[in-house]
């Protein structure tokens, strides 16, 4: 059986697929991107190790062009307050799982407020784009 059927299929998968969904795949992408180029930052010791430095620019490069792509069908607002709290959050889980900096209790609030403001958005706002 040739490869194209299997490719086209796919292909037609994401045609089909609901434009805000895709938007909210973007944006994972872009959060994740976002994550791990910050990770490299720290490992790029003030940009002195070559290798971190590069992952980072292209990690940070690719974050901002899946953000571009979930700003097709999501408002700005929303797609950045998504973008940077669960970036946030997540760069925290890094720090503490991987750098083993560890967050004193107001650290653990102000997240959780991030948290409890994306969910806020997500459920209850009309312009979330759902």
């Amino acid at each position: 059986m040739p490869l194209g059927r299997y490719y086209s299929h796919s292909a037609q998968q994401v045609d089909d697929m609901n434009p805000t969904t895709a938007a909210y795949g973007w944006l994972a992408g872009a959060i994740a991107s976002e994550v791990l180029g910050t990770a490299f930052l720290q490992k790029s010791a003030q940009f002195t190790r070559l290798v971190p430095t590069l992952a980072m620019a292209v990690l940070y490069a690719a974050s901002f062009y899946f953000l571009s792509q979930a700003l097709r069908s999501l408002p700005l607002g929303i797609a950045y307050a998504i973008w940077g709290g669960l970036g946030i959050i997540l760069t925290a889980a890094v720090g503490a799982i991987v750098f083993r900096q560890m967050l004193d209790a107001p650290a653990i609030l102000g997240i959780a407020l991030i948290v409890s403001g994306v969910v806020v958005i997500n459920i209850f706002s009309a312009s979330s784009g759902h």
